[in-house]
């Protein structure tokens, strides 16, 4: 964990509700696809835990959902203005584990931690399926920039407005060698359920400290009690255990 001062250079809407942060400073501290930061915001107590959707020396590129208060503070900000940031937090994805033909499949804003994941899968040589699911065209966001690195992507919305009909689990491609997804409870419970094979799995939760000291987030795995923020937010598939 390392905090960073970093200041913005954009902030700008991609889709309803949804914006891409870039925050210029020392990325050092961030150091695998999956991982998260931990924003402070004026005036509000609890710092935003922020899937990075993307790194490189320098730069910091977060994508988020106006869903409360932080959130809604952020989307106000603009170019230049400065951010306290807990960086390096999570465990991230194990690239190791893909095989040849990896599959990604991410729910919403789900989505945009598997870009950086995508990006390191291609240029290890992967052939990258990536399956991405909104409820409708209007929440669409990152198609363009997925097909950009060489992935086969595939699009589902839940109303069929745009792409499959249905919700990612219902646009499965035949093959793949491991499955990574990120996005809400029950898509990831679904892909338990659906997916062939092994695969890793990205909760979101909501979290306290972001550290592990409060155990605000912990859930239950086969070995016991496990803290999204801390021995996460990535598990093995057959780690989880699911409320009956």
């Amino acid at each position: 964990m390392k905090k960073v001062i970093f200041e913005i250079t954009e902030n700008s809407p991609l889709a309803a509700g949804v914006y891409r942060l870039r925050l210029a400073g020392d990325t050092s501290g961030v150091t695998a696809p999956g991982q998260f930061v931990n924003i402070a915001l004026p005036g509000l107590y609890l710092r935003r835990p922020i899937s990075v959707c993307d790194a490189e020396p320098g730069l910091l590129t977060l994508v988020y959902k106006v869903v409360g208060h932080g959130t809604e503070a952020m989307a106000a900000m603009g170019r230049g203005e400065r951010l306290d940031v807990l960086t390096g937090l999570g465990n991230g994805f194990d690239t190791a584990l893909a095989g040849d033909s990896p599959l990604l499949l991410g729910g919403g804003i789900g989505a945009a931690p598997l870009y950086w994941l995508a990006r390191t899968l291609r240029a290890a040589g992967k052939r990258v399926c990536a399956v991405l699911g909104f409820n409708t065209e209007g929440d669409i966001f990152y198609e363009d920039e997925f097909r950009a690195l060489g992935c086969d992507v595939t699009v589902a919305t839940a109303d069929g407005s745009y792409g499959a009909h249905g919700f990612v689990t219902n646009a499965l491609p035949d093959d793949y060698s491991f499955t990574y997804a990120c996005g809400p409870e029950p898509m990831l419970r679904a892909v338990c359920d659906r997916a062939a094979g092994d695969g890793q799995l990205s909760f979101e939760a909501r979290m306290g400290c972001g550290f592990g000291a409060c155990m605000g987030c912990t859930r239950e795995t086969v070995n016991g009690p496990k803290r999204v923020c801390r021995d996460g937010p990535v598990f093995r598939k057959g780690e989880i255990l699911w409320a009956s």
